[in-house]
């Protein structure tokens, strides 16, 4: 019998698999199941990725690439920077990871040491802490809620900052909020973390997918944050698995290092197909599916606040809405399993999120086409008011 290690303890499963195991039971069982419990976009992978995947194959050489990632994929990278966000940022800084999840395990491989602390807001995305974790650190959760758009500030992170804590990992736009942290806030962060000699990870996958003001990378207040992104969300490219990690200057050696160990490279047949996520013709063919999650969020924003759950103000961005339930329920996991059960209708409780008033929350993904959204809707009306 193997004896495991004792971080195994530490690090929690995501809760909502359970769920959409058994939703996907009651669909082999003939169910009709509205699926907004998953955060990956229903859209197909845009055609040019597709003709240029297809295109390598066909050449039959899939090697491994440098372990950063291709020269050409990481200078397109260097200049979407550039012109959508007036940045100029060298290639050499962007590493081609396996997902944002690559990124983020090679950010907490150069980061974080073991009993070392990491500030996280709660509720936030499972897997940060869950890598904090796997390098023997510590989370520590900070309660958020609407008061500060779910988002960390300056004051929190002072309050919460002891000599053991080393730095701190920000989402935005957020999952599972959807909610963006202001540029003041953002600027205050990173003033008091520098101040510290602490570090921030600025997690910007859903940048591209933002309905009113655009998002800020945390590279334009300072060249020495690291900022995770991703081709899954706003490019659609879930399955692809396929991420980026920007380093300051001082850390491409010890990425290049860490990256040859733990990945060896991203895929070959991705890399190659991403390089036309940024070409004209794709871009327009996402503004279009920006635009409908925009629509999306607008009818189940109103839908769900008219059913009698809390929003505390319109998602700023991503697919997600995270609403209080407690005019219906003290117990959300056991709400979540039984709408399901009852009406057809899969989403993710709180719980998979953090502590904070986890119980009384629900996360709804509007990653399914507006029609089975208004089906959903009406399931959940008519389940509450039996």
């Amino acid at each position: 019998m193997y004896e495991l290690a004792q971080r195994i303890n530490r690090i929690q499963p995501f809760h909502v698999m359970d769920l959409l195991a058994r939703a996907q039971q009651l669909e082999q069982a003939g169910r009709s199941i509205v699926h907004m419990e998953v955060g990956e976009p229903d859209f197909p992978t845009p055609p040019l990725i597709l003709q240029a995947a297809s295109q390598m194959l066909t050449c039959g050489s899939v090697k491994y690439t440098p372990a950063a990632g291709i020269p050409l994929l990481r200078e397109r990278i260097a200049e979407y920077y550039e012109q959508h966000a007036q940045l100029s940022i060298a290639a050499e800084r962007i590493f081609i990871t396996p997902g944002a999840s690559g990124a983020l395990m090679l950010a907490m491989a150069m980061l974080v040491n073991p009993g070392q602390h990491v500030l996280l807001p709660d509720p936030c995305y499972p897997c940060n802490r869950n890598f904090i974790h796997l390098f023997d650190g510590k989370p520590v959760l900070i309660p958020v809620d609407g008061s500060t758009d779910y988002q960390l500030t300056a004051d929190l992170v002072q309050q919460y900052w002891t000599d053991k804590t080393c730095g701190t990992i920000i989402a935005s736009p957020s999952n599972p909020t959807g909610t963006m942290i202001s540029a003041m806030q953002l600027q205050a962060v990173i003033d008091f973390l520098t101040r510290q000699n602490g570090w921030i990870v600025s997690d910007e996958i859903y940048h591209g997918l933002v309905y009113a003001e655009s998002a800020r990378s945390a590279l334009e207040f300072s060249t020495d944050v690291l900022v995770i992104n991703s081709f899954s969300k706003y490019f659609g490219m879930t399955g692809w698995r396929l991420g980026w990690l920007v380093v300051p200057d001082t850390l491409i050696d010890a990425a290049e290092k860490l990256a040859q160990n733990l990945f060896i490279s991203a895929s070959t047949i991705a890399q190659v197909a991403a390089v036309h996520a940024f070409d004209s013709e794709n871009l327009q063919i996402l503004e279009q599916r920006r635009l409908e999650f925009q629509q999306r969020r607008d009818f189940l924003y109103d839908a769900l606040r008219s059913l009698g759950f809390s929003i505390e103000g319109k998602p700023h961005g991503a697919f997600y809405i995270y609403a209080g339930c407690e005019s219906l329920t003290d117990n959300s996991d056991a709400f979540a399993r039984d709408l399901l059960e009852r009406a057809g209708v899969a989403v993710t409780p709180g719980r998979d999120f953090g502590e904070h008033q986890a119980h009384n929350h629900l996360r709804f993904a509007y990653t399914t086409s507006l029609e089975n959204l208004q089906s959903g809707v009406e399931r959940i009306r008519q389940f509450v008011s039996a």
